[in-house]
């Protein structure tokens, strides 16, 4: 009999890994880890170079998460540099972060998750991908997602001068301000968004929900998992992708913390294990107890179920109705089952139409004003907001010319990769009995990280 079943490498997601499943005498699983072989060492590179080049030099870690990393970057120069950006620039930056999150969730939701999702979790494998996806629901429907995702990427790439890796970005603002003629071609774009959102909600409903051996996932303890969640609020207590405070709710959904980026370390800890280079985050006040779950273990998850939980409502109203729509279907609120990651998205997909609907629609985004010059001599900054797959933190220290001493980035995979690594155990566990393991079944406990949409690149940085 087989002792260990090797998943290498894992698929649908952005970065290298894979999965080893060990097995007992009697062919139960005993352990499983998801493993991450890369190392990539960007915060070693950033030592010695100039503060100014972290938003273009950190958002090379990843292909998928660079706007997360240049905005991110652009907050802690603000911080470092001690300089308050004008309300336009602030504007800026957060639709073009809107704008990115849009299209990153829908890659995700179409095209990574989809094959599970829309053709079927344990569908023929030669149908699991795009080409499934394009029969499943026509080409016309294709063609048009697809032109959705571009004409939102022409949005980024009009405002940060690059589609793919941001180049606005600068300490106090941003490098130009927007036209009213383009102003007014963001909110066409924008009002479409809104509307494709609301077509791809009505299809998780039409296709996902009403799905049998979804809803059987959805509804199976399986995939559940008790942790504590984090995202970003504004003042209001509802999400926001940009700017905010940091809140921690606990697995009843009781406020557990609450607190700025300059604060992150008196929070979060970091640890390593021996076999991955992906390091895990806990929370310091609870600790670490394992890979456990529960009140007792400080792991904890982020991304769009937590910072769903996180949030008291959504700022928008559509996607309020979404979030109401959700939590009802789902039993209440906090929700904990991994698979409800998938709806969590979309939900956010809507508020992210909605909100770059209501900034093109200010006035105020053509303000010329928009970056003030630093005048003070650095020393240490920290910045943070929500990367599609959780929250993301930058924290530079230089010295008084600003050449870069120390980095250190805690990113979205980084926060639930203690609660990735036992949703794949305990997926493993459930489904891989006596050394037998079907290949839809396989792909099952694949889906079991690929619901978090992880970036192990960013993860292993």
């Amino acid at each position: 009999m087989t002792r260990r079943i090797t998943i290498d490498p894992i698929t649908r997601l952005e970065g290298h890994g894979k999965i080893e499943i060990l097995l007992d005498d009697r062919g139960d699983v005993d352990r499983a880890y998801f493993q991450v072989p890369d190392f990539r060492g960007f915060e070693k590179f950033c030592e010695g170079r100039a503060a100014e080049e972290m938003p273009t030099l950190t958002q090379k870690i990843c292909g998928v998460c660079p706007t997360a990393h240049h905005t991110a970057s652009s907050k802690t120069l603000d911080a470092l540099f001690q300089v308050e950006p004008p309300p336009a620039a602030k504007k800026i930056r957060e639709l073009i972060y809107n704008a990115f999150v849009f299209e990153d969730h829908l890659l995700h939701f179409f095209i990574l998750a989809g094959p599970d999702l829309l053709v079927g979790p344990v569908a023929p494998r030669a149908s699991r991908n795009i080409f499934g996806i394009v029969n499943k629901l026509g080409i016309d429907t294709s063609k048009r997602m697809i032109s959705m995702r571009r004409r939102v990427r022409e949005i980024i790439t009009m405002l940060a001068g690059s589609a793919l890796y941001p180049v606005c970005g600068l300490p106090g603002g941003v490098s130009r301000p927007v036209t009213a003629q383009e102003r007014e071609h963001i909110r066409a774009v924008a009002a479409d968004a809104v509307e494709f959102a609301q077509f791809s909600l009505a299809l998780f409903d039409d296709i996902v929900k009403n799905n049998r051996v979804y809803a059987k996932l959805l509804a199976s303890e399986v995939f559940v998992l008790k942790t504590y969640y984090m995202g970003l609020v504004d003042d209001h207590g509802r999400l926001n992708f940009y700017d905010g405070r940091v809140r921690v709710v606990d697995p009843s959904g009781k406020i557990f913390a609450q607190f700025s980026a300059a604060q992150y370390l008196d929070h979060l800890e970091e640890r390593a294990e021996p076999w991955t280079y992906q390091k895990f985050l806990y929370l310091k006040r609870v600790g670490w107890k394992g890979f456990v779950d529960g009140p007792e273990s400080g792991i904890y998850r982020v991304g769009p179920l937590a910072r769903l939980n996180a949030a008291d409502r959504m700022a928008t109203p559509l996607a309020q109705a979404a979030y109401e729509n959700m939590y009802e279907a789902l039993g209440g609120k906090p929700a904990h089952n991994t698979m409800a990651y998938h709806w969590a998205r979309l939900v956010e997909v809507l508020y992210a139409a909605e909100r770059m609907k209501e900034l093109a629609e200010d006035t105020d985004l053509t303000d010329p004003a928009v970056r003030i010059l630093p005048v003070q001599a650095p020393t240490e900054g920290m910045g943070v907001c929500e990367a599609p797959r959780g929250t993301l933190f930058h924290h530079y220290i230089t010295n008084d010319q600003g050449i870069m001493q120390k980095a250190n980035l805690l990113v979205g995979t980084q926060n639930s990769a203690a609660a990735i690594a036992l949703s794949v155990e305990k997926a493993a566990k459930a489904l891989i009995r006596a050394g037998r393991a079907s290949e839809g079944k396989l792909n099952i406990v694949e889906m079991a990280f690929r619901a978090y949409d992880p970036c192990l690149a960013c993860a292993t940085h």
